[in-house]
């Protein structure tokens, strides 16, 4: 009787522990899919929720997905993407913030157990996925989605996260750590140290990652993260001449050879009219011993002309000029030339700059009315008052030429118009020197040019 207890309670031992091996979700024992029951009841929600997601039924996936995603977090990869998509897709739809919180904080969830179990994960497919890179995701998806919900302090640790691994960030996480330390540094002013700081580290770790690329499209996707951190930080308010001085000048001499990084400093201070400072000359002639380059000549130009040199200051202007490729930038250069040299009074040198400007940019408006305005400022060039006056005629020749090639400074051509015609001689005194309607006449002195009576 004993010998047959024992055989029962052995016999039922053994059923039990066999019906759990084969009835156990992957969850619990670590498998991908679970055994038994468990396994096949996994195998046909994910082929059932699937089936859903290709229809485009989001609202019949969710809930088996979300048991997936419950029992067998080793399943699939898929599980997260999937689950990803579903609820960014809740989320743009929720009617109030709080709906779209609680799916937001779902969605965070779901990148925080693809996380815990991104090593096994990384196991089942042939191209694995590196943390910094969920993480990334993680953040892009919190900034992107967060809505009414959004915590900038939530979000720039979530960021941070990112961009604390071994690996270089994705170009978009870049992009997205610069939007939120400038959001914060907007809502913070006290944030503005370390928005410098992010400015700098995430500046340089677009440049490695440039360099590095030899993948063009992906190399192309980070020129225009590059672009967007410049940006970011240009518009931010923080960047002032002064901070960018006190930024750059102690790096320039440690990167004297880094093209990369004298480039970098060159075009933000030149974009900023920051061309009176140190930092930017230094820049400039580094770079032009490296790779002289249009950029690096006008940052030279500018410090002789600083100095009080202006034959080796227009040397290097010229060396701008000729070495620009950019049609719109060739213009603005020699129009920046023009006006230095207009305002020394150097008239015939800047008209010079003013018709290279025009050369380059045939409807650069702002160059012919620059050449009025010297010319108006030069009547005096005979002993014949009303042949000086005739001059006016000229400035007026240049402005009419500015309203036809450029409409943007049609206004300001039509006000001068009205303020040199003023100035034109009258008919009777014309007429005394036998001077009519239609007639040409030679201005002379440095202007050099004939104009017509009207």
């Amino acid at each position: 009787m004993m010998m047959k207890r024992k055989l029962t309670t052995l016999l039922f031992t053994c059923v039990a522990s066999v019906s759990i091996a084969f009835a156990q979700k992957g969850v619990e024992d670590g498998s991908r899919f679970g055994h038994g029951e468990d396994s096949i009841r996994c195998i046909q929600n994910i082929n059932i929720y699937t089936e859903y997601l290709k229809m485009g039924n989001l609202k019949d996936a969710y809930p088996i997905w979300k048991s997936v995603l419950a029992e067998a977090p080793l399943a699939q990869v898929g599980t997260y993407t999937n689950g990803a998509k579903i609820l960014r897709s809740f989320i743009e739809e929720a009617k109030t913030p709080a709906d779209q919180k609680k799916f937001l904080d779902e969605l965070m969830g779901v990148y925080d157990q693809r996380l815990k179990y991104l090593d096994q994960l990384n196991q089942i497919v042939t191209r694995s996925t590196s943390a910094t890179n969920v993480k990334g995701l993680k953040a892009h998806d919190y900034l992107s989605y967060a809505g009414a919900n959004l915590d900038l302090k939530q979000a720039y640790a979530l960021i941070q996260d990112a961009m604390s691994g071994d690996e270089m960030p994705e170009a978009y996480v870049l992009q997205d750590f610069m939007d939120v330390s400038s959001r914060m540094y907007k809502s913070d002013a006290n944030h503005k140290d370390q928005f410098i700081k992010d400015y700098l580290a995430t500046a340089e770790l677009a440049d490695q990652a440039y360099e590095a690329e030899t993948n063009e499209k992906r190399k192309e996707m980070m020129a225009g993260a590059k672009q967007n951190i410049e940006a970011y930080f240009i518009s931010s308010g923080a960047a002032s001449c002064e901070n960018l001085q006190e930024i750059y000048a102690p790096q320039i001499e440690a990167n004297k050879t880094n093209e990369a990084f004298l480039k970098q400093v060159i075009e933000i201070m030149q974009i900023l009219n920051c061309t009176e400072q140190e930092a930017y000359f230094a820049a400039s002639e580094y770079m032009h011993e490296i790779k002289p380059t249009a950029a690096s000549a006008t940052g030279c130009a500018y410090r002789y002309y600083k100095k009080g040199d202006m034959s080796k200051a227009l040397e290097y202007f010229n060396e701008a000029f000729n070495l620009e490729t950019n049609d719109k930038k060739k213009a603005d250069n020699a129009y920046a030339v023009a006006v230095i040299l207009m305002k020394q009074r150097s008239y015939s040198s800047a008209r010079q700059y003013a018709q290279k400007a025009i050369s380059a940019v045939p409807s650069y408006g702002k160059a012919y009315i620059l050449i009025a305005q010297m010319y108006a400022a030069s009547p005096n060039w005979s002993d014949d008052p009303i042949k000086n006056k005739c001059t006016y005629f000229a400035a007026i020749d240049q402005l009419i030429r500015a309203r036809n090639a450029d409409p943007s400074v049609a206004a300001e051509a039509n006000k001068l118009i009205g303020q040199y015609s003023a100035y034109t001689p009258k008919k009777e005194d014309l007429f005394f020197q036998g001077i009519k309607e239609g007639t040409s006449v030679a201005i002379g002195g440095w202007i050099g040019v004939t104009t017509t009576i009207r």
